[in-house]
């Protein structure tokens, strides 16, 4: 159920990557959240530009945060 899954990231495309990696690398399967891709998979097109997201479970919230913090460090995010 997605109200048991938290933002923890909003933004470029390429950093939101590499956040799903590394969450993925300590056994965290984030939801990403890409109304952009979503629409022109289906053909439409927003007018206003959205960012991806970056969800997790609650359970998983302190540990997926840490990493988060380390990619916005190395990124300057």
């Amino acid at each position: 159920m997605m109200t048991d899954y938290i933002k923890v990231f909003e933004g470029n495309f390429i950093i939101v990557q590499l956040i799903k990696t590394r969450l993925e690398d300590i056994g965290i399967h984030p939801i990403i959240k890409d109304e952009n891709e979503s629409g022109r998979l289906g053909g439409f097109v927003h007018d206003i530009p959205r960012v991806p997201e970056v969800f997790v479970h609650e359970s998983e919230l302190s540990k997926a945060l840490s990493i988060v913090e380390a990619v916005k460090a190395e990124t300057n995010a």
